[in-house]
């Protein structure tokens, strides 16, 4: 596959806000005014959570577009009030909310999008297909990009792999951690999140395990599916190169940014 077809590769931490990393990844001294604009000099994106818990001001929204550089990509959290409920189908009046409520001023750094699921949420395929058609492809001229979070093992199932390829929605595939692998790409892009940095490593990971996400972001991109990580579906055919979203978080979160810049100086830099 030529170099011209294989997608970005952005990789990233949850948020950029966390008082250890003061003095371990932000320098002594550094304003905490300026640790958005320190981490994205490091990162190439990162994952908003402060929307899954509560609304965010437009105006913050542009205040962290302005801070990152030119190429750096948030994605986001989408809201607990829109996945934590019984009927998915009704989420209509909630997702608009949400989308227009200010994320769009993130303009051409506003990222995927990830629903995520609570672990006692099951697979309702007829719901959850209704929840899927609420999801807006484009909002305003604006491409949206869309990626579910599920965390209940009913979800294993190749049925609902086949939705989120109907639809072009991106599954989490989820890693190092308690929570259901679904690693099938189902979209034009892939969101990984991997959950199992350790204190007594330096750099979060073993060189063996960051060489190996590397290798595995890298596959992605060119369109491939990684050997070692768990699928439920028959492979789709021939794809072309997908943009990717690796995140590092939970674990041992103190190591999380270091483990981050050494995947991304694996996989050639930030770009």
């Amino acid at each position: 596959m030529s170099a011209a077809a294989k997608g970005a590769i952005r990789i990233g931490i949850g948020g950029w806000v966390f008082e250890p990393w003061r003095g371990s990844f932000y320098p002594d001294g550094l304003s905490q005014k300026r640790e958005l604009e320190y981490a994205s000099s490091k990162l190439s994106s990162i994952e908003i959570n402060g929307t899954y818990y509560g609304s965010q001001k437009p105006e913050s929204f542009a205040k962290w577009r302005e801070e990152t550089p030119d190429g750096f990509v948030f994605s986001l959290k989408g809201s607990r009030y829109i996945t934590n409920r019984r009927v998915l189908a009704e989420a209509g009046p909630s997702i608009e909310k949400f989308i227009t409520g200010g994320v769009l001023e993130l303009k051409e750094k506003l990222g995927p999008i990830n629903w995520q699921f609570m672990p006692t949420k099951a697979f309702d395929p007829g719901d959850f297909e209704a929840f899927l058609k609420l999801l807006p492809k484009s909002v305003e001229g604006r491409a949206l990009r869309h990626a579910v979070e599920v965390r209940h093992d009913s979800f294993r199932s190749p049925d609902f792999v086949a939705l989120l390829r109907e639809y072009g929605v991106a599954v989490v595939t989820a890693a190092d951690s308690k929570y259901t692998q679904i690693a099938d790409p189902t979209a034009p892009f892939v969101y990984s999140r991997i959950m199992g940095t350790q204190e007594a490593e330096p750099n979060g990971y073993s060189a063996g395990d960051l060489d190996a996400w590397a290798e595995r972001a890298r596959r992605w991109a060119e369109g491939e599916v990684p050997k070692d990580l768990d699928t439920v579906a028959t492979p789709a055919g021939a794809q072309g190169g997908r943009d990717v979203f690796l995140y590092v978080i939970s674990g041992d979160k103190i190591r999380n940014p270091a483990a981050a810049m050494a995947l991304i100086e694996r996989v050639g830099g930030k770009g």
